[in-house]
């Protein structure tokens, strides 16, 4: 990320939680806001968060954001180090399988549910309560423009999901002084991960050209034929979570390329 790119004290004296803050594009958004000035509590099950807290100079929260528990444990854990929160990024997620729909059980349809749509919804029950109280507040949820993709269906329907909370969410939250947005990043690079998604090992040819195929569909569907950057995805969720974003409400903003979703 190019210090010309960072807006140094865009986020001074805001309070901001981001969950999934470990890896990807979670570590990015919390690198980016700790640069812009933001007072951060990092949300995450796996210990690597404490990593990047220590890093960071943040509050590091492990939880397991998969039940309403432990959303509420970590929301709790930041109001009581910073007194209010100012700004949630909802980052948890991430397809776990890569098949035609058909092949996919009623538990594996169920996981990828609840890892990409429940805990943004329980997030977002657990700190509408402190938000409205307060009188203001933005909710950014990482949404994926997946949402028209193959190979991935339950998780496109989670992603879908993300958007129509979104949009009601804004809606219902408005006269409250509570934005809600979104974004919804494409292909995007990143370095190995060091937790795996629980994502299996291709186990034959046909298997590994289901994998493919979302792939292939993923660049196809580009303009700009190319996977994003992780800085790429963070600007865009720094932007609608800053005060540069004020006017802006109940949007999904792609981010990928051309790719609608």
């Amino acid at each position: 990320m190019s210090a010309a790119t960072v807006h140094a004290d865009r986020f001074a004296g805001k309070n901001v939680v981001v969950t999934g803050a470990a890896q990807g594009i979670g570590l990015a958004v919390a690198r980016r806001l700790a640069a812009e000035s933001a007072r951060l509590t990092l949300v995450d099950r796996s210990g690597l968060v404490r990593e990047t807290a220590a890093e960071l100079g943040a509050q590091a929260v492990t939880a397991d954001l998969e039940s309403y528990a432990g959303a509420e444990a970590a929301i709790a854990a930041a109001l009581a180090e910073h007194g209010r929160i100012d700004v949630l990024v909802n980052n948890v997620g991430g397809a776990i399988n890569f098949k035609p729909y058909t092949e996919f059980t009623a538990d594996e349809i169920a996981a990828e549910i609840t890892r990409s749509l429940l805990t943004t919804l329980w997030s977002c029950r657990a700190v509408l309560p402190s938000m409205t109280e307060q009188g203001r507040g933005v909710i950014v949820n990482v949404s994926s423009a997946a949402t028209r993709g193959i190979h991935r269906i339950p998780y496109s329907a989670a992603k879908g999901g993300i958007n129509a909370l979104t949009k009601s969410l804004a809606f219902e939250y408005a006269d409250a002084g509570v934005r809600v947005v979104a974004t919804a990043p494409g292909g995007t690079e990143a370095p190995p991960r060091k937790i795996s998604r629980g994502t299996p090992t291709p186990r034959t040819a046909r298997e590994a050209d289901w994998f493919q195929a979302h792939i292939d569909q993923t660049l196809a569907a580009s303009l700009l034929k190319r996977y994003g950057t992780l800085d790429e995805q963070a600007a865009a969720i720094c932007f609608l979570a800053s005060d540069e974003a004020s006017y802006i409400t109940g949007t999904v903003l792609p981010v990928a390329g051309g790719d609608l979703g």
